[in-house]
């Protein structure tokens, strides 16, 4: 049994900062690429942020210079650090994994519940 979960989200003021977490649990052979998405009020769902095996990133143009993912391999988890918080990054964070677990090793790709964070003008 596999389960993403985020944490890290809350209200702060903008120009803030928040950590984002990712954990992906059970038996967890190994996590392949990651990603964070945000759903906004009013606005289609955005990939903000995404992370390879090898530790390539890609960002969306509006967060470049202020977020940055990583990942620790040996925790299976995927974090987002943000910085210089907008209120234009207020949304829905949901991470996404593509992992490999077990009993027979393959690949799967799996979605978190989201984490809110929410910038205060």
């Amino acid at each position: 049994q596999v389960q993403v979960v985020e944490s890290g989200g809350g209200l702060v003021q903008a120009g803030g900062s928040l950590r984002l977490s990712c954990v992906a649990s059970g038996d967890i052979f190994k996590i392949n690429a990651a990603g964070w998405y945000r759903q906004a009020p009013g606005k289609r769902r955005e990939l903000v942020a995404e992370i390879t095996r090898s530790n390539n990133t890609t960002y969306a143009d509006d967060v470049k210079g202020r977020f940055a993912i990583s990942r620790d391999n040996a925790k299976n988890t995927v974090y987002l650090q943000m910085h210089s918080l907008k209120p234009e990054d207020t949304g829905v964070y949901i991470c996404h994994t593509n992992l490999v677990h077990g009993p027979i090793l393959y690949d799967y790709d799996y979605w978190g519940q989201g984490t809110q964070v929410t910038v205060s003008s």
